[in-house]
């Protein structure tokens, strides 16, 4: 008897105990009692969500959305549903399947808790934090999984989508959800948008300043113990990606098709392939639905471009897709214009077509002129004229256009030659420097072509056993009788970048090549043309001129078509001065100035190698020459060396007192502009420096007039000389040699 009162007192004792600290326990862990419900409790207690609470319980989301966690939930009310039920022709969500419901609950879903003020701020994972104003999209609970397609060959396929761009397409830890896009004002002002940008996706709805989607928040910032609620009027199921948008879409087939024949590949996915095999209880094989890395981005895709985890808040990718009439038209008449198929084509012209049409980043409709696609063009369609079609997606914005994107590659002097197989030597040489220059189309340019063919007249050639090496594929085979030696890799390819920039005329768009002129070629050598001929220093002293055969017209500038190479010349200056001197006063206007050259020997003139001293071989340089006359009134004028009464004196050509040598030296010196070509087109005026120095070592000047149609030249003492341009324009080695009728003195 005595036990069992100890028994029971014991017991007593224990559950006071126990009670204590059940106490003492929900008092420092309980919850408290001013902690408002979960959120599917407290849908659930305003009575108008019943619609979407039999949603949550279909979708299997009741105890999530009653347990822990922190969630965004856009919430449609009962009379949003109505309007979703009746648009579906069901009287309730009893008659939806369950995988409808989790699209719209999944995607009503958003990871962590934000209220209206922080919605539009951008939730940096780097050391900067939260950036204000800078967001407009969040990550939901919604994504794809495995689903069934085909792949490239028509073979019915298990597949999931790439969720990186570029090579690494697919990380096991990521499911690719979907991304919700909201407009709230704060975001919007600080990006210059307005409620025409807003209603441009959306013409039937109103900007309120916190849209989410066509639906407007009619209550916001509601607090529950695991998240915080925003009540929209409408029903908004998970969006299309890119990806699926454009597959759902015939009208654009043709432009899917170019992804499908030549940037899709299905690669097989060990990992997800497992854990889909383990769920279902199946063997099926499943494949990462990949695009290639040529291309600005994956269209399945959901993640943007990852650079760090949430920057899918702050931006998103954009597709300006041509319908197929447009698309199909533009291929057959520019891209196909020198190809009998696009199969034909290299690879990199369908690379360049699509980047064209693809931005890293969102393209509002008011920003189509400052904003700039992968290649770095602006968005060259009009708001209202061009686009038929404009949605947001889950993972960017999509534009159905009835016009291209007109790529600078395509529409440029550089998109001749891009485009036609019997340039392509040319085109590997242009991309090795002068691709992004010449196919700008906010620059002029004139571009002379040379064919494969022309080039391989000249002793060019690309060796097909080293095509994948452009810096290192080309080969020089000299012609019969040729003093030169032939080279191959990099030497032959110095060569051919040299003769390609003559080809190529900066900042001007030469449009008439009848009358006689010169130009400033890329490679900062001149060309001269005259009656539909152009020439180069190497035709010159070759002797002949390459003929334009035909003429085209790019947005930039003329393209004209040339029947040989426009060739530099390797000979020294020197060799060519002595060709134009000839044999006599009477043969040549060069004359006098030549013989007192070669004989300013060693000071200024090398016998053996016909170098002028101070100007090393390639040296840029212009000479202006004083003709006969010229000459003979300088040394009537006692400033060269002469023998006799002026206005008859002797030309003393070889001197021999040191004074008179010195003299010659310097005249000669005075009259060449070191470092410099200049010609007469108006280019470049002002003071230059000569070869002469004066007795502290500095260089003496001469005053360049390139102003008006003649060129002129003036001394220190103001004493000015005119170019003769008829016989003038004698294009050297890096350098331009002027007759003119009168000396200067130095």
């Amino acid at each position: 008897m005595m036990n069992r009162r100890l028994i029971a007192i014991s017991v007593l004792v224990i559950v006071a105990l126990a009670s204590c600290r059940k106490e003492t326990w929900d008092e420092f862990y309980g919850r408290p009692e001013t902690l408002p419900p979960p959120i599917y409790q407290t849908l659930a207690s305003k009575g108008n969500f019943t619609h979407l609470l039999a949603a949550i319980d279909k979708a299997g989301y009741k105890d999530i959305l009653s347990a822990a966690g922190y969630w965004t939930f856009f919430a449609p009310h009962d009379s949003a549903f109505k309007v979703y039920l009746s648009e579906k022709g069901v009287s309730g969500v009893d008659q939806l399947d369950s995988n409808s419901c989790r699209q719209i609950v999944t995607y009503c879903l958003v990871y962590n808790g934000f209220k209206k003020e922080r919605i539009g701020d951008f939730q940096s994972t780097s050391t900067i934090g939260w950036v204000p104003n800078q967001a407009f999209r969040r990550r939901t609970a919604n994504y794809v999984g495995v689903y069934d397609t085909k792949d490239t060959s028509g073979n019915s396929i298990k597949a999931i989508s790439a969720n990186r761009n570029g090579t690494a397409n697919y990380v096991d830890a990521d499911n690719n959800n979907k991304y919700i896009t909201y407009f709230v004002d704060n975001f919007m002002s600080a990006k210059g948008l307005n409620a025409s940008d807003y209603n441009y996706f959306y013409p039937n709805a109103t900007y309120t300043g916190f849209n989410v989607l066509d639906a407007t928040v009619t209550a916001k910032d509601i607090l529950t113990e695991n998240g915080i609620i925003h009540i929209v009027n409408k029903v908004m199921v998970a969006l299309p990606s890119i990806d699926e948008y454009l597959a759902s879409k015939p009208e654009y087939s043709e432009f899917k098709k170019l992804f499908d024949r030549f940037l899709v590949s299905y690669l097989f996915n060990q990992g997800v392939t497992t854990k889909y095999n383990n769920i279902n209880s199946t063997n099926a094989r499943v494949y990462t639905k990949m695009f290639s890395a040529a291309i600005g981005f994956s269209l399945n895709n959901e993640n943007f471009l990852k650079q760090q985890d949430n920057d899918g808040q702050q931006n998103c990718y954009s597709i300006f897709v041509p319908d197929n009439t447009t698309l199909k038209q533009y291929i057959n008449t520019v891209l196909l214009e020198h190809y009998p198929s696009v199969e034909s084509m290299p690879p990199s012209i369908i690379y360049d077509f699509i980047n064209a049409h693809l931005w890293q980043n969102a393209v509002w409709p008011s920003k189509f002129t400052t904003t700039y696609n992968v290649v770095n063009e602006e968005a060259r369609f009009d708001p209202v004229a061009d686009i038929t079609d404009k949605k947001i997606v889950s993972n960017g914005i999509f534009y159905g256009t009835r016009k291209v994107q007109e790529a600078n590659v395509f529409t440029s002097v550089y998109g001749k030659a891009y485009l036609d197989p019997q340039y392509s030597m040319m085109v590997s040489l242009l991309n090795l420097e002068l691709k992004g220059q010449i196919s700008n189309i906010h620059r002029n340019y004139t571009l002379f072509m040379i064919s494969n063919a022309v080039l391989n007249a000249a002793g060019y050639f690309a060796d097909p056993t080293v095509s994948n090496d452009v810096t290192n594929q080309w080969r020089f085979v000299p012609p019969p009788g040729s003093t030169l030696v032939g080279q191959t890799g990099a030497n032959a390819r110095i060569r051919l970048q040299r003769i390609i920039n003559l080809h190529v005329v900066p900042n001007k768009q030469l449009k008439n090549l009848s009358a006689e002129g010169v130009a400033l070629t890329y490679g900062g050598e001149y060309i001269g043309f005259k009656n539909g001929t152009v020439y180069a220093p190497g035709n010159v002293e070759a002797g002949n001129v390459a003929t334009v055969v035909n003429t085209k017209t790019a947005l930039n500038g003329p393209v004209y078509y040339l029947d040989r190479i426009l060739d530099f010349s390797d000979a020294v200056i020197g060799t060519h001065l002595e060709k134009l001197a000839g044999t006599s006063a009477g043969s040549s206007p060069y004359y006098h100035f030549f013989q007192f050259l070669k004989n300013a020997t060693p000071q200024l003139w090398n016998t053996t190698t016909k170098d002028i001293t101070g100007l090393p071989s390639g040296t840029f340089c212009t000479i202006f020459i004083p003709n006969n006359a010229a000459i003979q009134q300088a040394v009537n004028d006692g400033l060269l060396p002469g023998t006799g009464t002026a206005p008859n004196k002797v030309p003393t050509f070889n001197p021999t007192l040191t004074t008179e040598k010195e003299q010659v030296v310097r005249f000669i010196q005075y009259h060449i502009l070191a470092k410099k070509i200049i010609a007469a087109d108006q280019v470049e005026n002002g003071a230059m420096e000569t070869l002469l120095k004066n007795d502290l070592g500095e260089p003496t000047t001469l005053f360049i007039d390139n102003s008006g149609s003649n060129l002129k030249v003036s001394d220190a003492a103001g004493v000015s000389a005119n170019i003769i341009s008829t016989v003038s324009y004698y294009l050297s080695n890096r350098c331009m040699v002027h007759l003119t009728d009168n000396y200067l003195r130095y």
